[in-house]
C-alpha cells in the first residue's frame, strides 16, 4: 500500500506539509469530480486550459486533504493536510500508478490500435471474468492520465488486469507501458485515427508498439502486412495468411451472425453473433487471445454467445413524476459504478438521488468487502435510495444504512415496486448486461412519441473548450441559454455550464432564470429582456437585469425602494435594436451615482456585423464608441463592472475586442458563423424519428392535404412521425425537405402535416419502425437552413419542447 510519506521517493518531490494520517484511497485529477473526498488525493495539473491548482482551496473546503503540486501555494492556509511539491504532477500521477502496479504480480494484457481498443477490452473482460478475477480501465480512460487512473484500481484480489492505451504523438507510449507493464498484448490494427501526430504510418506502428516492447508475446492480425512486418518476431497471430498462429479457413456470414472455421491444432468452428467487418475482426483478437491462454473451444463459444455490441455512451433523460433517468446499463463494475455516480453528482435539477443497481459480476475473493465499498461510494455521492437487483445483493443487504429495497431478478423488480414512488429525482440505472436493465430505463422514461433530439454533452464540451482557448486565462465567459438553450434544453446545458465552471450565463426572460434557479443552478444569470411585472421573481431569486432605457431605470428603483440590484447596461453602439444612446450617458451617470443601489456589474452593447469581413470597419467603429462611452461611464462609478462586447463570431474574428468577458451563443451548439472555424466545432444535435407506417402508391394518386402530392409513377412512401408542430417547418413540403433513412435521402411528398410527414422511401428497403434522421450526422443543420432560405438558428430553436430531449456523454 503506498502512503503519503512514501511518495517522495516514488515522485522525486519534496514533503511541504505532513499533518494528515489518512490512507490515499482515490486518486483525483479533476477537482470537479472530487466527491470522494476522504481518502482522496489530488494531483494539481497545469494544462491548455485549466489550472489545477487554482482549486486547492475549493477542494479543501469539500474535505480533500492531500495534494500535490507544481508550484508554491501563497496565502493559502491548509490545515490538517499533506502537501508535496513536484516539478510535474502529471509525472507525479504516472510515477504513482507505475509504483502501484509493480505491488502485483499478475497477469496484465496490454491492448493497443488504431480502432476498436474498447470494444476489445470490454469484450475480453467478460469472456475472461467467469474465470478470473478481472479488472480494466473504465469507459476509455487510455490516456497520459487514465491509464494511471485505470491501473490504480488493481489490488490483492484480482487475477488479471486488461488495460487499454491510446497515443496521438510519438513518446506517449512510453509512459503508459512503465504504468501498464503488461505481460501480454493485443494490437488490434492500424488506420488513420491520430495521422497527424506522427511522420508516417510506419512511425505510429512503432510508437505503438513500444506497449509491448516488454511482454511475453502480441495477439494481432497477419493480415495487416505493416503490423505483422514489424511484430513477426514476437507475434502470436491470427488470420487468412498460411502462417497465421491461428488460420481463418473460411467466413460464412447471415442475416444474424457469421460463421468462422478456424484451425489452431485442430480445426474449429466458432459462432459470432455479429455481422459487421469491424465487430468480427474485433471478436476474433478475443478468440486468439483466448486459444492462446488455453481455454477449450466450448468455453469460448458459450462466452462469444452473449457478446453484445457495446454501448459506449451514457444517457441523460426525462423520466416519470417529473424525474431524470441516467441510463449507463451496457456493464456493471465498480470503476465503471464510480464514474456513474460521479455523473450522477453533479446533476442539480432534485436533490433526491436513487439508484438502481445490479449484481456486480466481478469474481472477488471477499463480495462482503466489495458491497461494503458500493455503499461507501452511494453514501460519499449522496445518494438517498438503493434498489438493488440479483441476489449477492440481496444476500448482502444489511450493508446498506440508506432507504434500500431488494429483488432477486430485473422481473421481479419490474413486477413488485411501486413506480409511483418515483417523483422528483434523478434515479441513477447501472447494470451488468445479463440483467437487461433497458427493460427499467423504458419503464422509466417519460412517453412523449417516437421523436427524439439527442444532443452530445462531450461536443458541446469540445466547444466550449475552443471558445475559452480563444480567450486569454483572465477573460471571463458569459454563455447564452436563452431559447430553451438553442433548442437544446437551458437546464441541462447550464448544468454542464456549471460543471465546466462559466462565469455567467444569459437568458432572455426571468421565467428562463427562475426554472435555473430552482433547479440548482447557483451561476450569475443576466435577463436581457425584464420587465416590470417581472421585478419580484428577478430580486427572490437574484436575477440580474439587463437595463437598457431610463423607463426600466426608473421602474426598477421605484420597485427596490432602499433595497439592491444587480444590473447589466447595455448601450446601443450601432445595433439600434435595445440600448442608451450617446445623449443618454450624463443622464445615465446622474442616475447611477443618485441610486447606489443599483450595482452595475456589467456595461456591453452588441456587434451588429461581427460574422461578416465587409462589416470590419463598421464593428470597429461600434468598437470605438463603446470604449467611448463605456470608459465615461466607469470613471464615475465607486466600483468598476465589467465591460463585454462581443459574441461567438466576435471571439473568433475580434481578440482585440475581448474586454472583461464575451458572450457565446450559437457557437457552442456547433454553429460557427463566420465559417472560418467550423472544422474546429462538433455538432451538438441529431433530430430523428420513427417511420409510422408505409404505404404503396398508385400512379396518379394524391398524397396529403390539399393533395399537393402527386405520384407520377408507382411508388412507395413512409409517414414518419415529426410535423411542422415539432419544428419540422411547413416550408419543407413539396419536395423542399430530404431526410436520411438507411444511408439515402428521401425527399418529402405532399404538405408537411402537424404531426407527420410522408416521404418518398421509392426504392430504398425500409420497414414500419425503422429509424429516420431529420438532421444530425448525414444532413446537416446548415443542409436544411439552406433549402428553406433560412439561418441555423431557426432550425434549432424551433425544434418544440414535446420532442423528448436525450442527452450523452462518451
Amino acid at each position: 500500500m503506498i502512503d503519503f510519506n512514501s511518495l517522495a521517493g516514488i515522485t522525486a518531490g519534496e514533503i511541504v506539509l505532513s499533518e494528515y494520517s489518512g490512507e490515499i484511497k482515490y486518486l483525483i485529477t479533476d477537482s470537479r469530480k472530487s466527491f470522494f473526498a476522504s481518502g482522496g488525493i489530488f494531483f494539481a495539473i497545469s494544462g491548455e486550459r485549466h489550472d489545477g491548482h487554482n482549486y486547492i482551496k475549493s477542494l479543501y473546503d469539500k474535505g480533500v486533504r492531500q495534494f500535490v503540486v507544481e508550484k508554491d501555494l501563497e496565502g493559502f492556509h491548509l490545515p490538517d493536510s499533506n502537501l508535496l511539491k513536484v516539478s510535474s504532477s502529471l509525472m507525479a500521477l504516472q510515477a504513482v500508478a507505475k509504483a502501484h502496479r509493480e505491488q502485483f504480480n499478475v497477469e496484465v494484457v496490454g491492448i493497443t490500435g488504431s480502432n476498436g481498443k474498447t470494444i476489445v477490452k470490454e469484450w475480453l473482460f467478460q469472456l475472461i471474468v467467469p474465470y478470473k478475477r478481472a479488472v480494466k480501465n473504465p469507459h476509455s480512460y487510455n490516456s497520459q492520465i487514465g491509464v494511471p487512473l485505470s491501473v490504480w484500481q488493481l489490488n490483492e484480489q484480482h487475477e488479471v488486469g486488461i488495460f487499454e492505451a491510446g497515443i496521438s504523438e510519438p513518446d506517449e507510449m512510453e509512459k503508459l507501458e512503465a504504468i501498464i507493464q503488461p505481460t501480454v498484448g493485443i494490437f488490434t490494427n492500424i488506420g488513420s485515427a491520430h495521422d497527424a501526430g506522427f511522420n508516417s504510418r510506419k512511425q505510429k506502428i512503432q510508437e505503438k508498439a513500444r506497449l509491448f516492447q516488454h511482454t511475453e508475446r502480441v495477439v494481432y492480425c497477419k493480415d495487416h502486412e505493416e503490423i505483422d512486418q514489424y511484430l513477426a518476431g514476437k507475434g502470436f497471430s491470427w488470420g487468412h495468411h498460411v502462417d497465421s498462429d491461428v488460420r481463418i479457413m473460411d467466413v460464412l456470414h447471415n442475416e444474424r451472425e457469421t460463421v468462422a472455421n478456424i484451425r489452431f491444432g485442430s480445426d474449429h468452428v466458432f459462432k459470432i453473433p455479429f455481422i459487421d467487418k469491424a465487430s468480427i475482426e474485433n471478436c476474433l483478437h478475443c478468440i486468439t487471445y483466448m486459444l492462446f491462454k488455453g481455454y477449450d473451444s466450448l468455453s469460448i463459444q458459450e462466452g462469444i454467445s452473449k457478446l453484445h455490441k457495446v454501448h459506449m455512451r451514457l444517457e441523460f433523460k426525462k423520466a416519470i413524476h417529473n424525474s431524470y433517468v441516467i441510463d449507463d446499463v451496457y456493464n456493471n463494475d465498480l470503476a465503471g459504478l464510480q464514474i456513474a455516480l460521479d455523473f450522477l453528482s453533479h446533476q442539480k435539477q432534485h436533490e433526491s438521488k436513487s439508484v438502481i443497481i445490479s449484481d456486480i459480476l466481478q469474481s472477488v475473493a471477499d463480495q462482503e468487502k466489495l458491497y461494503t465499498q458500493v455503499n461507501e461510494l452511494l453514501k460519499t455521492a449522496n445518494v438517498t435510495k438503493i434498489i438493488g437487483i440479483g441476489p449477492a445483493l440481496s444476500r448482502f443487504k444489511k450493508l446498506f444504512d440508506m432507504e434500500a429495497y431488494f429483488y432477486e431478478t430485473t422481473a421481479d423488480f419490474l413486477k413488485q415496486h411501486d413506480f409511483t414512488s418515483f417523483r422528483d429525482e434523478i434515479i441513477l440505472v447501472k447494470g451488468a448486461r445479463t440483467f437487461a436493465f433497458e427493460r427499467i430505463v423504458r419503464t422509466l422514461e417519460e412517453k412523449i412519441h417516437g421523436t427524439q433530439l439527442e444532443i452530445n454533452l462531450d461536443a458541446l464540451t469540445n466547444n466550449l473548450n475552443f471558445y475559452r482557448s480563444r480567450m486569454k486565462p483572465e477573460t471571463r465567459l458569459m454563455v447564452m441559454v436563452k431559447a430553451f438553450a438553442y433548442g437544446s434544453g437551458s437546464l441541462e446545458v447550464a448544468n454542464l455550464l456549471q460543471f465546466h465552471r462559466v462565469d455567467y450565463l444569459g437568458v432572455a426572460y426571468a421565467d428562463e432564470g427562475v426554472i435555473l434557479r430552482k433547479n440548482g443552478i447557483y451561476l450569475p444569470i443576466m435577463v436581457m429582456n425584464p420587465s416590470e411585472d417581472s421585478f419580484e421573481k428577478l430580486y427572490q431569486y437574484q436575477l440580474e437585469p439587463e437595463v437598457y432605457n431610463f423607463n426600466i431605470f426608473r421602474q426598477l428603483i421605484s420597485f427596490l425602494g432602499n433595497r439592491s440590484m444587480k444590473v447589466h447596461l447595455k448601450l446601443d453602439t450601432g445595433m439600434h435594436r435595445l440600448g442608451f444612446e450617446e445623449g443618454d450617458i450624463d443622464q445615465l451617470i446622474g442616475l447611477l451615482q443618485k441610486y447606489p443601489n443599483l450595482e452595475v456589474k456589467s456595461i456591453f452593447s452588441h456587434l451588429a456585423g461581427s460574422d461578416e469581413a465587409t462589416h470590419n470597419t463598421f464593428s470597429k467603429e461600434q468598437a470605438a464608441k463603446f470604449e467611448r462611452l463605456s470608459g465615461r461611464i466607469i470613471q464615475n462609478l465607486y466600483k468598476r463592472p465589467l465591460r463585454h462586447l462581443v459574441n461567438s463570431p466576435g471571439i473568433v474574428r475580434f481578440p482585440e475586442f475581448h474586454y472583461d468577458m464575451v458572450r457565446l451563443g450559437i457557437g457552442l451548439y456547433g454553429l460557427e458563423a463566420n465559417k472560418l472555424e467550423q472544422h474546429r466545432l462538433r455538432p451538438i444535435s441529431r433530430l430523428k424519428t420513427i417511420i409510422s407506417q408505409i404505404k404503396h402508391i398508385k400512379e396518379g394518386e394524391t398524397v396529403g392535404y390539399s393533395r399537393k402530392g402527386l405520384a407520377k409513377e408507382d411508388m412507395q412512401i413512409a409517414t414518419i412521425a415529426i410535423g411542422y408542430a415539432d419544428g419540422f417547418s411547413r416550408a419543407f413540403s413539396n419536395g423542399v425537405g430530404e431526410v436520411w433513412l438507411h444511408g439515402k435521402k428521401a425527399p418529402v411528398i405532399g404538405n408537411v402535416c402537424m404531426d407527420m410527414t410522408m416521404i418518398d422511401i421509392t426504392g430504398i428497403d425500409a420497414s414500419e419502425g425503422d429509424e429516420v434522421e431529420v438532421f444530425g450526422e448525414h444532413l446537416t443543420i446548415m443542409e436544411a437552413a439552406s433549402k428553406i432560405n433560412t439561418i441555423p438558428y431557426e432550425i434549432l430553436t424551433n425544434v418544440s419542447q414535446r420532442v423528448k430531449r436525450v442527452y450523452y456523454v462518451e
